[in-house]
């Protein structure tokens, strides 16, 4: 898939993580959450800028997916001790590694998912693992790649506005 698939497969992976987080009431934390999660739909790509690093080889695995989701944990540790103030709150840090690592993996994996969707597929779990394709689309299917970007939109609002709705309505 091409850019715009990919943000919009981010998206609607990270959806149901959102409605989660915003009807715990935390938006604010959602919606940073939503834009991590779109910043990291096109990294497993960067192997197409790397030399030695095949297209759709290391960077398109879960193994990758769990690295990326150390290092997401460890910056959602880091925000969360930096606004746990005055002092640290241990369960504030835990919440936001472990919703920061959750982040980073769903980012990944969106990613992996939607270029199983193309006739090139991907093997998730390296060279030794199944090929695996659904052969969906071609990657540059532009009506593929804009209505999956839709369709994510449209569950980022969904999970949005559900999450305020049912936040509005659990006890404080």
């Amino acid at each position: 898939m091409h850019r715009e698939g990919h943000y919009g497969a981010s998206l609607l992976a990270y959806a149901p993580l959102g409605f989660v987080v915003i009807a715990l009431g935390f938006p604010a934390a959602a919606v940073g959450g939503a834009l991590l999660a779109v910043a990291l739909a096109m990294v497993p790509d960067w192997d197409q800028r790397i030399p030695g690093i095949a297209h759709r080889g290391i960077m398109h695995t879960v193994h990758f997916a769990a690295v990326v989701a150390i290092g997401t944990a460890l910056l959602g540790a880091g925000i969360g001790a930096s606004v746990s103030s005055p002092g640290v709150n241990p369960l504030v840090v835990v919440g936001a590694a472990v919703f920061g690592g959750t982040t980073g993996a769903v980012a990944i994996l969106a990613h992996i998912g939607a270029d199983a969707l193309t006739p090139m597929g991907i093997k998730p779990l390296g060279d030794d693992g199944p090929h695996i394709t659904y052969d969906v689309c071609r990657a540059d299917n532009t009506l593929g790649n804009y209505g999956l970007l839709a369709l994510g939109g449209a569950a980022a609002l969904l999970a949005f506005y559900l999450g305020r709705a049912v936040n509005a309505v659990l006890p404080v």
